[in-house]
């Protein structure tokens, strides 16, 4: 394997705040521009100055270091803003994925104890159907001027919070203090709240430089929602170096290689589905003026097929996919762009993290067999520092000195092969799933005694989602009823596609569901396809 050359070597040691990161920036390269944003620019001078300005606002409100506060914000140049105003105070951003509503917003926002909230106003609708149900929260600021609804949470303008001091504000974080709180997806309850410290996110920022290189004067480009970890480590990527990253506020296949070439964008960050999409699309004019000038794109997964068509049909130098982590520990194995691991494999471990394969009674295993993938870092603070108010959580999955998990893989060669996933976890439509969340959903519906939310098929990075559920006694309910109904309840990416009823559940003699007999019998004669019945549930719906 060979190590690229600086700036992008690894650099053991370093400590850092994604403040201290702004700071740098803007003192290099002050009226350099640091984010585009469906080609809308801004400097590093002027999102410093908008930061500050506004964190002072939020300091009239109380907000103060360890303080949480939620947004629920599609792609816009406020997110940065809120972000960077939100960590000067040291207080922690909690970006909320933007398809929740219902139950899977009300318990992110509950869990957080955040007192102030800021939304997009085709949002506020969701807070206001649950502001009964969220006692912390006091206030809710809209990126709009008004007029607002009348609620049980007062609702502000964000205008009003923007501010016009925007002088230099002392930074008062460490390295070790928690920026943002990511929440992902439980196997077995509710989903729960990653504490991210300021550290952890810059050192996601240099990694990711490490293997997805970035020169001055270059621009990497992604379409991906910048709630997701995934898209911040991007973004981070650019700001730790002073550089300049471009962002779609969303993905279309039409018009994919013209905001390419109208970003200039010499690397790009996308999601799985995407490669196919792009892969398959018709001849446009943009993609043959810009053949041979994208150097890398990057995404997991990729499959050989549709890697290679990317190199032969668009001229791209790298297209990787050869990384495993998890929001605990983000990159946890890749690959440098010279480097052309084994096909199936994931890659080797990063610089920072120890890898380990081990057995039931935490023994590691010869090489080549199969077992779980286990890690801890090399360093303080470049992973996650628990689950939020969840030590118990937290005591689970962090044992005999190693994170577990809950993922089979092997090594074989110093490379990781991941094999499986956890038994209760799904992913659709690129996100992470939460069974236990979809069936508490379900188990709302008046007529619904009890649901069982499950995989169908080959878990390869997709899943087809399949709920089985009993009715109460007397309810009248079809399938095509309950989906209807779901899509009004779930996140699109969550809702299923397979319903099927059943007189009752397959059980353990404690009473648990057996969701691996479930996954097992699949789509049987009496389950019913949505897909088939001409129901598309889309992110609009």
């Amino acid at each position: 394997m060979t190590a690229p050359s600086a700036p992008h070597a690894y650099r053991p040691g370093i400590r850092d705040t994604v403040m201290h990161a702004l700071a740098r920036a803007v003192e290099r390269n002050p009226d350099g521009e640091f984010l585009a944003i469906d080609g809308v620019g801004i400097t590093y001078r002027q999102i410093d100055h908008d930061a500050n300005a506004m964190a002072r606002k939020f300091q009239e409100l109380g907000v103060g270091k360890g303080d949480t506060v939620v947004t629920l914000f599609d792609t816009s140049l406020d997110v940065f803003v809120c972000w960077f105003a939100i960590n000067k105070l040291g207080a922690i951003w909690v970006p909320i994925n933007t398809a929740y509503r219902g139950e899977f917003l009300r318990h992110q926002v509950s869990d957080t104890g955040a007192r102030l909230a800021i939304c997009d106003p085709q949002y506020l609708e969701r807070f206001e159907h649950i502001a009964d149900l969220l006692p912390n929260l006091q206030l809710i600021l809209c990126r709009s001027p008004g007029p607002f609804p009348i609620c049980t949470i007062p609702i502000h303008s964000l205008d009003e919070y923007r501010g016009t001091d925007g002088s230099t504000l002392p930074i008062i974080v460490q390295p070790s203090d928690m920026a943002t709180l990511i929440y992902t997806s439980g196997t077995t309850g509710p989903s729960k709240g990653c504490m991210i410290s300021h550290n952890f996110m810059c050192m996601q920022g240099r990694q990711h430089r490490r293997h997805v290189p970035q020169e001055p004067g270059e621009t990497g480009w992604t379409c991906l929602p910048v709630f997701h970890s995934a898209a911040l480590i991007f973004v981070l990527g650019a700001l730790v170096e002073g550089l300049r990253v471009a962002v779609a506020s969303k993905f279309s296949v039409t018009r994919f290689w013209d905001e390419i070439e109208t970003a200039g964008a010499s690397n790009t960050l996308l999601m799985a589905s995407i490669f196919p999409l792009v892969a398959h699309a018709p001849d446009c004019e943009a993609a043959q003026r810009y053949h041979g000038k994208l150097k890398m794109v990057f995404g997991v997964p990729i499959s050989a097929p549709v890697r290679q068509i990317w190199k032969n049909r668009f001229g791209v130098k790298v297209v990787s996919s050869w990384s495993y982590g998890q929001t605990e520990g983000v990159r946890l194995t890749s690959a440098y762009p010279d480097e052309t691991p084994p096909e199936e494999s994931a890659g080797r471990p990063t610089d920072e993290y120890e890898i380990m394969i081990v057995d039931a009674d935490d023994q590691p295993v010869p090489e080549g067999t199969v077992g779980e993938i286990v890690y801890r870092p090399r360093e303080p603070n470049v992973m996650f520092e628990g689950y939020w108010r969840r030590p118990e959580d937290t005591a689970k999955v962090w044992r005999n000195m190693w994170m577990h998990s809950g993922d089979l893989g092997k090594m074989i060669g110093g490379y990781l092969y991941f094999c499986d996933r956890a038994k209760d976890y799904l992913r659709s439509r690129g996100e992470n799933i939460s069974s236990f969340e979809v069936e508490r959903t379900f188990m709302g519906h008046h007529a619904v005694a009890e649901a069982a939310v499950h995989a169908v098929g080959a878990q390869n990075g997709e899943d087809s989602i399949k709920v089985t559920a009993v009715l109460r006694e007397g309810a009248v309910l079809n399938e095509k009823e309950l989906c209807l109904w779901s899509i009004e309840n779930l996140p699109y990416f969550a809702v299923p596609r397979y319903f099927e009823f059943r007189h009752e559940l397959p059980k353990n003699p404690t009473g648990r569901v057996l969701k691996y007999q479930l996954r097992d019998d699949g789509v049987t004669a009496s389950t019913w396809d949505r897909d088939a019945a001409g129901i598309a549930v889309r992110r609009s719906n």
